[in-house]
């Protein structure tokens, strides 16, 4: 077993999980705590109309439940699993950037190559929907039967089918700011036995790309006096990510690596993004030793990388030039 960072330790310890069974027909329900990996035997003997299984996680701190996983198991019923696979490692719900991709892998065993069987045992029913978080919410309180049915299919093989998704199909009028979640569902089929049931569902949760201004500063500005005092805005941090101001001497490159502005950087160590958050440079005079062109830059770390949000250069001309002559009379 690979061995945690201390901010993956305190995400997991920020939820609790349990396994919900709900007994076909009537739906009776019985909760056991579980561990987050691991097995356990059914609490409930499996009634001959079969049970439901719901995978969810509490989250302590704004208390938050999730729905995970579901699986439904019957006498005939095939098996599905879904698994969702983006470039964060974050593993208790997967979750990415609007601007980045991710894979779906729906895995189906079970299903009957005989032509006479029931269609229930033939094949299945994938389900896509997607939902928007309402303004800057984290979707702590959003009604996930409101969701959007964004595609429907049927897969009849036993085998892994991965589905490759380059952008996210959350709407939203600005593509790069766009937070909701996607979910992925597999259905059996309805048949003279057992109703409709969700055999395997999982989501992943969208959220937007960060930016940044900078004010108090303009770009191309000649500073023949003080450095000024700048604010640095910054929108939308990626949870788990490392924001800093640095500066260095010459015009933008990207890639240059400069000094970090004391008290002008952030970790956000939290599961959710943070939408706003204000960097103040003040007293810098000791940064810039030297009169010439000089940088200005945001940079932020998550899991996609190194990116910049934004950069302003400027030139210092600090220079006193004193110019007159002498006479004398004699």
């Amino acid at each position: 077993m690979s061995s945690l960072t201390p901010e993956q330790a305190q995400a997991q310890d920020d939820y609790t999980f349990f396994v919900r069974q709900l007994q076909m027909p009537d739906e009776a329900e019985w909760d056991v705590d579980v561990e987050q990996t691991g097995t356990q035997q059914s609490p409930l003997a499996i009634n001959p109309n079969g049970a439901r299984f719901e995978l969810w996680t509490l989250k302590a701190d704004p208390l938050t439940s999730y729905l995970l996983d579901t699986t439904y198991v019957n006498s005939y019923i095939p098996v599905a699993e879904i698994n969702i696979r983006t470039e964060d490692p974050y593993d208790v719900i997967p979750r990415t950037r609007a601007d980045r991709p991710f894979d779906v892998d729906v895995t189906v065993t079970g299903l009957s190559a005989d032509p006479d069987a029931p269609d229930a045992a033939k094949s299945v029913k994938l389900l896509h929907h997607v939902q928007a978080y309402p303004g800057n919410s984290v979707g702590d309180d959003i009604d996930r039967s409101d969701a959007t049915l964004y595609s429907q299919g049927s897969l009849a093989d036993n085998d892994t089918h991965t589905l490759n998704y380059t952008v996210t199909a959350i709407p939203g009028a600005d593509r790069s700011k766009v937070r909701g979640e996607e979910r992925f569902s597999v259905f059996s089929l309805e048949d003279f036995q057992a109703p409709e049931s969700q055999l395997d569902s999982e989501f992943v949760q969208i959220w937007p790309v960060p930016d940044a201004t900078v004010a108090g500063l303009a770009a191309g500005e000649v500073i023949t006096e003080t450095l000024p005092n700048v604010t640095v805005t910054i929108n939308d941090l990626y949870p788990d990510s490392y924001t800093y101001v640095q500066i260095y001497s010459g015009p933008q490159v990207l890639g240059t690596e400069g000094t970090i502005i004391p008290g002008a950087s952030y970790l956000l160590d939290r599961s959710t993004p943070r939408n706003r958050k204000r960097l103040r440079i003040r007293n810098w005079e000791n940064l810039v030793p030297e009169d010439g062109e000089w940088t200005i830059e945001v940079i932020t770390i998550t899991p996609f990388g190194a990116d910049r949000l934004s950069h302003v250069s400027f030139t210092a001309d600090r220079t006193i030039e004193v110019r007159g002559s002498v006479t004398s009379l004699e």
